[in-house]
């Protein structure tokens, strides 16, 4: 079992930079691929971001890479999202995922646990 939570949204002005953290609990965090998605209402789940277990390889959303860097701590059992150059259209609830392993790091599917989200609002 793995129990995420998910803090660092806010209210923020387009251009501006946020960073999102990811706590989780569970033995077993390190072995866990993470991943980042975003939903807005009426929308499905989106893919933003993923970071292997290792933390030796990174994946981004065309939509985010080159702004968003996606990191983790496996000491402190957390995940970053850090997010510059905000847009507009990055306005969502974000959440973090974790799943076992596999290649569709891309889809909601792969993941076994997520966390309740955080809102993210851009101005513009």
């Amino acid at each position: 079992q793995v129990q995420l939570v998910e803090s660092g949204g806010g209210l923020v002005q387009a251009g501006d930079s946020l960073r999102l953290s990811c706590a989780a609990s569970g033995r077993t965090f390190s072995s866990y691929d993470m991943g980042w998605f975003r939903q807005t209402p009426g929308k499905e789940r989106e893919f933003v971001a993923a970071i292997r277990w290792s933390g030796g390889r990174t994946y981004y959303s065309d939509s985010v890479k080159g702004r968003f860097t996606m990191s983790r701590d496996n000491a402190k059992n957390t995940v970053y999202l850090q997010m510059n150059s905000l847009k507009p259209e990055g306005t969502a609830v974000y959440y973090c995922a974790a799943a076992p392993g596999g290649s569709l790091y891309y889809s909601h599917v792969e993941y076994d646990y997520w966390g309740q989200g955080t809102q993210v609002t851009v101005s513009s």
